[in-house]
């Protein structure tokens, strides 16, 4: 499979504006950007590097697709790229920056990132996924924990259950809100969302090494085994507490039945956070963020980044590079996650305007990462190949949604997905 499928989450494609205030028009550029940042919490977070940028006398041209999981964005990228157009800038994360850098299209910022201090602002584990042969060729914008557990606590008050922390309250809080007739588990239907379910499931019940070594090594014995076969049972038990409209659903339409009361839980990333946060919701009060059942202790991380590609005009390499310094400012870093739900990527912020669910998820963002239970998630790009990523993502989906499939079966087509590369 070449490097133009869907790379999971491809924010877009940015011509690029540069210089400051007192930049002259032949140096001033414009920013093109192509995303599907277009729900709330997102587009609230979009529109601050577009402040950015304008702030320093460029133009900003949005290209916004939607849909959460940025495939159709990719699909943009895709031709821009083979007809010879490329963008400044696309959101491309994990194995498929490298995916990308392998086809000669990406721009070396390494004199950005040595002017910047990157190296000593970024944790090594980031850092690498950033580069291609030792050259830094994609920025980093934040850092998401996926495996959060959100609640709305009115919901649960009415329901007489107590916020889970294992699978065990899961699944009893489960059953209490449904008796209240209240929707268990708010999701949407799409195989991104499925295994961003899955994931935490396998995290909860499996552990990290146990994560690691069938999520993101790929061992065949990991992925054929009884833990395996306990996750599989367990996260198909999940789906027993979803709605019957929950096929097809965007992720945001299933936050909003939590933050509405219509749904008691909902098992995703902390983007919601921002979705909470636009309809004018409290952390604390409104909502609650814990870890997913049995995952207090570690961490599943996506980090968005852009990659940057080559581009032949001087005024927009330029300009470029201006993107690249911009999206690692301590200003940018805190307004944009302040908007986005996430933690800044760059290390040693002050956090002091974030809520406490952020606050507990940067403080467990370096605790796990010195603990050794730190993990990339394989459902928003961060882990293994986009073929073997695809491969297993249609496995989950469809063990899912087929009721016949045993997890003995499943547990076969995950052994052949992973040699999918």
């Amino acid at each position: 499979m070449n490097v133009f499928r869907p790379a999971r989450h491809p924010l877009g494609a940015a011509l690029i504006a540069c210089g400051v205030l007192s930049a002259t028009a032949a140096t001033a550029g414009e920013v093109e950007v192509l995303h599907w940042w277009t729900s709330g919490g997102e587009a609230k977070a979009a529109a601050e590097l577009k402040a950015t940028m304008q702030k320093q006398g460029h133009t900003w041209k949005d290209f916004a697709v939607a849909g959460g999981g940025g495939d159709a964005a990719m699909t943009v990228l895709k031709s821009r790229v083979v007809s010879g157009n490329s963008p400044a800038a696309a959101q491309i994360k994990g194995p498929s920056i490298q995916e990308w850098a392998r086809e000669g299209v990406l721009a070396n910022m390494d004199n950005v990132a040595k002017a910047e201090k990157w190296d000593s602002l970024l944790p090594k584990a980031v850092a690498d996924g950033l580069k291609y042969q030792a050259h830094y060729v994609a920025a980093p914008v934040n850092v998401h924990r996926v495996n959060w557990l959100w609640a709305n606590p009115e919901a649960f008050k009415k329901a007489g259950a107590k916020v889970p922390t294992n699978w065990n309250e899961f699944f009893a809080a489960a059953e209490a809100l449904k008796k209240a007739g209240i929707i268990p588990v708010a999701h949407g239907g799409q195989n991104w969302q499925d295994f961003t379910t899955f994931e935490s499931v396998a995290l909860g019940v499996g552990g990290a090494d146990f994560y690691k070594k069938a999520l993101v090594q790929l061992d065949a014995g990991s992925l054929k085994s009884p833990t395996m076969q306990k996750v599989l049972e367990t996260f198909k038990k999940v789906k027993d507490y979803t709605d019957k409209n929950a096929p097809g659903r965007d992720w945001n339409l299933a936050t909003a039945m939590v933050i509405k009361g219509e749904a008691g839980m909902q098992l995703m990333g902390d983007w919601a956070k921002g979705e909470f946060v636009a309809a004018g919701k409290a952390p604390g009060k409104d909502f609650v963020c814990v870890a997913a059942p049995g995952t207090a202790k570690s961490f599943t991380y996506n980090v968005d980044s852009f990659a940057l590609f080559k581009l032949k005009d001087a005024a927009n390499q330029k300009a470029q590079q201006d993107l690249a310094k911009a999206i690692m400012s301590p200003e940018f870093q805190e307004v944009f996650n302040l908007n986005k739900g996430s933690i800044p990527v760059r290390l040693g912020m002050n956090l002091d305007k974030f809520d406490e669910c952020a606050k507990t998820s940067a403080a467990d963002f370096v605790s796990s990462n010195k603990a050794g239970s730190l993990v990339p998630s394989i459902a928003h790009g961060m882990a293994v190949p986009s073929a073997v990523e695809g491969a297993m993502k249609d496995v989950v989906s469809q063990y899912w949604n087929d009721d016949k499939m045993t997890a003995g079966a499943a547990m076969d087509r995950l052994v052949a997905a992973a040699k999918n590369k």
